[in-house]
């Protein structure tokens, strides 16, 4: 049985896209980052025959025409053999207000989770932040993505598809907070919400737990351990005299003016040490 006759005029060469978006991977995997790769895993699990191969040279030749990412999902226009480029869309679920509150107080509970994604970093451990408040930051299966295409191919998804995800991926590489965007949260209301949460929370608060030196200096130098009693001792005079020293080591073999070295040192550490 043949291909109808629309997919083998997709089979030919592409249309050349002057200025298209492209990814800077020539070969190999396309993903960096810990992020990423999370984010392609879905798509690669669900992926049937070379599209994925064929996304790949579509993501590399510059087919994508352009691309939008906001909350829920990503739009773009991937051109293909034919005159119209194709509308693509990747979608996931944003989550509400409420939602996104549950994270934020999570993130800056934790004080170094808040303090990496103000360096602009996306730690590990956000994961399990998300977990805990019952969400998933990425993807967990094929039903949290809603990929539409308006090729004729019905495979989901298709190559035009596939090329968008690896342009999303190596953005995401770039730029963490793009993956927090599709969620719900871009970059600058995330991190104002951060630093709004935190500043209410004030000294002591959730993700703080340290007073200000200020408040805690007269108590900030403590004894240790046996060191009250040891300046005790000190200050009522030296356990061990001063020049003790000089009566462990030989007797030099040389004087001066007939008088030993030790004997001429002698005073010099009674005075060092302030005795008489």
């Amino acid at each position: 049985m043949t291909d109808p006759w629309w997919l083998d005029a997709e089979r030919t060469r592409p249309r050349k896209v002057e200025g298209g978006i492209q990814i800077n991977s020539t070969r190999g995997e396309v993903a960096r980052t810990w992020w990423s790769k999370r984010f392609l895993t879905v798509l690669e699990s669900i992926v049937v025959g070379g599209r994925m191969a064929r996304g790949r040279s579509y993501a590399r030749q510059g087919q994508i025409v352009s691309l939008d990412v906001a909350a829920g999902g990503a739009t773009a226009q991937v051109q293909g053999s034919r005159p119209k480029p194709y509308a693509v869309r990747v979608g996931v679920p944003a989550f509400g207000k409420a939602e996104w509150g549950q994270v934020a107080d999570a993130l800056v509970a934790d004080a170094s989770l808040a303090a990496a994604l103000l360096a602009g970093e996306m730690p590990r451990e956000i994961e399990a932040v998300f977990d805990a408040v019952g969400l998933s930051l990425f993807p967990a299966s094929a039903r949290e993505l809603a990929l539409d295409c308006s090729c004729p191919d019905q495979a989901v998804p298709c190559k035009h598809l596939a090329a968008v995800c690896y342009v999303l991926a190596e953005r995401f590489d770039d730029d963490p907070f793009a993956m927090l965007e599709l969620r719900g949260r871009d970059r600058e209301t995330l991190l104002d919400d951060l630093r709004t949460r935190r500043e209410a929370a004030g000294p002591g608060g959730p993700g703080d737990g340290v007073a200000p030196l200020a408040d805690v200096l007269d108590a900030f130098f403590t004894a240790g351990p046996g060191l009250a009693d040891a300046a005790r001792t000190r200050a009522s005079g030296p356990v061990t005299a001063s020049d003790a020293l000089l009566d462990q080591v030989p007797e030099f073999p040389i004087g001066v003016r007939g008088r030993g070295v030790t004997e001429l040192l002698r005073p010099a550490y009674r005075a060092l040490a302030g005795e008489s």
